[in-house]
């Protein structure tokens, strides 16, 4: 430990990660203080019931933004694995219990699903055209985040005018209305724009759209991957990255006061060995901005508010569908759970009118399918498998006056929505821990806040911004810069943050080295 760094970075989430690998490795002494015992903040993997050898992504779940260029700058010992499912959806029609089955890549089980469920492959092929479009779309904006920020009017000369309107300058309704007829294919295309944002489909503030445009731009493909070893896998290789470029980590550490002036800067902790306060010329704040304002004095700008309900378990078998289809490929890539189109609009007005939405939307991923290593040999052999849920429209409000009683509520809900498509109880199929108790555990938001300090339990620190900037004064910056020129976000409350991305760490990181040549 020295007394000054050329740069001090307040958080050892993957972003933070990410920057202090660049900083490092340019020759700048950098130090990251993390407050818990260890790194990687909401990407880590955890044995999450006693006595029991499965190591679960807790809370971030799988890697959707990350870029290769940095995985191959840092020289990340990482492997990001494809799901061979793209998505699933049970649906009970007709007295008849289908699936929709999406392939990755799609084929012609992918066509004849549409065919069995809409009667028609006039569906599909709308499918096939948007995500088409969409394609050509992320392949034009990915390269561009890890650029700095480019006028709106730059990108919108460079892809469909169509496409441009129906995602940028229109409510995401209108266009998934227009484009398609079916309300389970509707539903599947809109949960996109709803995982971890709270708005209606058709709201003015276009929220929705921007976490659709999130949700499907990354690496250019949009392509959601598993990482081999589960979350903290990716914390680790980043976090080996940071020490080989040279970085000073010290965890355990909770920060209390950042202070800055545009020149110079100083942190202070609270650590082990007591309080301690160093100087630097650079700040990078790997935290949500309302939690920076409060460590610099002052009121937040804003209060965020999270929308999702986190239930992590461990079965001792993937359960049989009412639909007769293979559950290891249903349950190998995201499964729907009650998230047609009109449900979603549905359960957003009951969580918007202050009540847990009767029939929640859920979406479902099985890692161990895809990474059967979070498993122990012995768990692996004998058909274990990990489930984590992600359910929707859960805002924080809900879980203010009575977090337990509501967290129990909505993870019943949620559980019997999926209970309602399966060929047997999912109680049969839950496994035990060494106490006897069932391996299951549910966060709400409020819980997220308290475990990993995101205000409101948001997932992105804040709402999702656009991926350009509308504001002409602000093209050629990196969309880090806060009112001081030292004291810059390198965290998912940055432009162009969310997800899993390590995009503002490298942006952040770019923004001091653009300034040091």
């Amino acid at each position: 430990m020295r007394d000054f760094y050329d740069v001090v970075i307040v958080g050892g989430g993957h972003n933070g990660l990410v920057a202090a690998g660049y900083l490092a490795g340019a020759g700048l002494s950098t130090l990251v203080v993390e407050q818990q015992p260890h790194t990687g903040g909401a990407a880590v993997s955890e044995q999450v019931f006693p006595g029991v050898d499965a190591r679960l992504s807790r809370y971030s779940y799988l890697v959707s933004l990350l870029p290769d260029k940095i995985v191959a700058d840092l020289g990340l010992s990482l492997e990001l694995r494809s799901r061979s499912v793209a998505s699933y959806t049970p649906v009970r029609r007709d007295g008849r219990d289908l699936g929709l089955l999406v392939e990755r890549p799609e084929g012609a089980l992918t066509r004849d699903s549409f065919r069995a469920l809409t009667g028609s492959d006039t569906e599909y092929e709308s499918w096939q055209q948007f995500y088409s479009s969409v394609s050509d779309l992320a392949a034009t904006l990915a390269p561009t985040l890890l650029e700095p920020l480019q006028p709106a009017s730059a990108l919108r000369a460079r892809v469909d005018p169509t496409l441009w309107s129906e995602l940028v300058d229109r409510p995401l309704g209108e266009t998934i209305e227009r484009r398609f007829t079916d309300d389970t294919v509707r539903g599947v295309v809109a949960t996109d724009g709803v995982i971890g944002t709270f708005a209606r489909l058709h709201d003015d503030s276009l929220l929705q759209n921007r976490c659709f445009l999130y949700h499907l731009i990354g690496n250019g493909t949009g392509e959601w991957r598993v990482p081999v070893g589960g979350m903290g896998a990716v914390t680790t290789a980043l976090h080996q990255a940071a020490v080989r470029a040279g970085a000073t980590i010290v965890t355990d550490a909770a920060v209390t006061t950042v202070e800055a002036d545009g020149k110079t800067g100083s942190v202070t902790w609270l650590g082990g060995d007591g309080e301690r306060t160093v100087d630097c010329t650079y700040i990078l704040a790997n935290v949500a901005p309302a939690v920076l304002d409060r460590l610099r004095g002052r009121t937040p700008a804003s209060s965020p508010e999270g929308s999702q309900l986190k239930i992590n378990l461990l079965l001792t078998h993937l359960p049989a569908l009412k639909s007769g289809d293979d559950p290891r490929r249903a349950f190998a890539g995201t499964f729907h759970i009650d998230e047609n189109y009109s449900q979603l609009e549905t359960a957003y007005a009951e969580a918007a009118s202050g009540t847990l939405p009767a029939v929640p939307p859920s979406e479902v991923y099985c890692h161990s399918l895809t990474d059967p290593s979070i498993l122990s040999p012995t768990l692996a052999a004998s058909g274990h498998h990990t489930l984590t849920v992600f359910g929707v429209h859960f805002p924080t409000r809900l879980f203010a006056e009575d977090n337990d009683g509501a967290r129990t509520e909505a993870t019943r809900r949620v559980l019997a929505g999926l209970d309602n498509y399966l060929a047997e109880p999912l109680d049969s199929c839950i496994a035990l821990d060494a106490n006897g108790n069932p391996c299951i555990e549910s966060k709400s938001p409020q819980d997220i806040e308290s475990s990993i300090a995101m205000p409101g339990g948001h997932i992105f620190h804040n709402d999702l911004t656009w991926p350009w900037t509308e504001d002409a004064s602000e093209a050629g910056t990196w969309g880090v810069e806060t009112d001081l020129p030292n004291l810059l976000i390198c965290g998912s409350g940055a432009a162009r943050g969310g997800a899993v991305s390590g995009i503002p760490g490298h942006n952040a990181a770019h923004a001091i080295l653009s300034r040091h040549p």
